[in-house]
């Protein structure tokens, strides 16, 4: 059977229907053009650049029948529909209906991280998402490593952060407790996991970036925000042994340790990249031009933090090895002498922070709660790269981690000094470019 034209599906090409484009064969002279439209029932249309010409059809054929008549004419070198162009546009962008504080505003009241000029486009990632059929990175695993999360009821002391997703958490773990209860009594960490998946569109408080992922809560931080570096190194290597796909460090050493000071944090580091885990650290909230281990690591995605203004903010640590930058809340650090920080950047403007739910005085009370710092840019990156991960595989790719970095680097809105930068990477995170096709 002869394979030919048939008409397209409601989602194929289409093409225009009362012509064709046709190339005559060279030496193709004007008597044999004049009987190959006699002979296919066209009739000369316009000349196009390059040498081919259209043909309008004239005895009442389908386009698909009149292309097979000149195809098998010796005289016609191709012809083709007339395919119809379309303007480039995303999916709509979604607007979660989530009120914000106190339930009469907008969520966009509070999350400019998200929604504004120096926000991470997340509306248009919701709904690139949206369009692949993985609403908020369904079916991507993200490890916090942190100081637990409200995930859960436990006794009269411990409840579930209402504005955290009821199921999908995963093989938890309490470094500190020693047992599979990771319940946070800081509130640093329940707000983290607010950044990335924070019940969405639930006409409840406030939104997540990655809200359909599921979160893998590992405790290495006390009541007071401290941990040991053992803890993070046996947090990472299980991490990677229960499959994360991602793994979140909201989490520091101080500026001036190296690698060689922590032998045994960079073996796990290596150990759960291996194991397909992109790693997202901090720059560090010294306001230092040296960035933090475990981010400095060169196979983690070390982030800074920026304000409103989309400025690098005056804690952020920066400097070589520095990755991207994410809205962190606070003040504007001072222009570094850059023309984008003279014409940008005041460290008088009013700080904005991060909001987030998280834990209010007892681990049983919660409120929308503002916090600042390179800990709250980073969950931002890291929803970023669950998002892509999940788009990535629905279109049938299995990317690596090395590819994920790249990615979020690549499409990245360059800010400060042109091209990458010791102040701001490769530019602030922008989750909808990230995940477009």
């Amino acid at each position: 059977m002869a394979l030919g034209l048939a008409a397209p599906p409601a989602h194929a090409a289409t093409y225009a229907g009362d012509h064709v484009v046709v190339r005559y064969r060279d030496g193709a002279s004007q008597a044999d053009r004049a009987d190959t439209q006699r002979q296919t029932g066209t009739g000369f249309d316009g000349a196009l650049p390059g040498g081919a010409r259209t043909l309008r059809i004239e005895d009442g054929s389908s386009v698909a029948s009149t292309v097979r008549e000149l195809r098998a004419d010796p005289d016609v070198a191709y012809a083709v529909p007339d395919y119809r162009i379309h303007a480039s546009q995303s999916p709509a962008p979604f607007v979660p209906n989530d009120p914000g504080r106190g339930g009469s505003q907008d969520w966009r009241d509070l999350q400019w991280n998200f929604a504004d000029q120096f926000g991470v486009n997340a509306p248009q990632a919701w709904a690139n998402t949206r369009a692949a059929n993985v609403s908020g990175g369904r079916g991507v695993v993200v490890a916090v490593i942190d100081s637990g999360v409200a995930y859960r009821n436990s006794g009269s002391k411990f409840r579930r952060a209402p504005d955290l997703p009821k199921k999908r958490w995963i093989d938890p773990y309490d470094f500190i407790g020693k047992d599979r209860v990771p319940l946070d009594e800081d509130g640093h960490g329940t707000h983290v996991t607010g950044t990335i998946v924070q019940a969405t569109n639930n006409h409840l408080g406030v939104t997540g970036l990655a809200y359909g992922v599921t979160i893998m809560p590992l405790r290495v931080l006390d009541a007071n925000g401290d941990g040991d570096g053992s803890d993070l190194v046996r947090a990472l290597r299980y991490a990677g042994q229960h499959g994360a796909d991602v793994i979140n460090m909201s989490v520091e050493y101080t500026s001036n340790l190296k690698a060689a000071d922590i032998p045994d944090v960079i073996s796990a580091m290596r150990y759960a990249e291996a194991k397909g885990a992109v790693l997202v650290g901090v720059s560090g909230n010294g306001g230092e031009g040296q960035v933090s281990y475990p981010g400095r690591y060169s196979r983690a995605l070390a982030v800074g933090a920026t304000t409103v203004g989309g400025c690098l903010a005056d804690y952020s640590n920066e400097g070589p090895g520095i990755d991207i930058v994410a809205p962190g809340g606070g003040q504007d650090a001072a222009p570094d002498g850059s023309d984008w920080d003279i014409a940008h950047c005041d460290a008088a403007r009013r700080a904005r922070l991060i909001y987030q739910q998280t834990i209010f005085g007892s681990p049983s009370k919660f409120e929308i709660v503002g916090f600042e710092g390179t800990s709250e840019a980073a969950p931002h990156v890291t929803a970023a790269a669950a998002l892509t991960i999940a788009v990535m595989r629905a279109r049938g790719a299995h990317p690596t981690p090395a590819a994920i970095r790249s990615r979020l680097e690549a499409t990245a809105r360059d800010l400060g000094a042109p091209g990458y930068d010791k102040r701001y990477g490769h530019g602030l995170l922008d989750a909808a470019a990230a995940t477009a096709p």
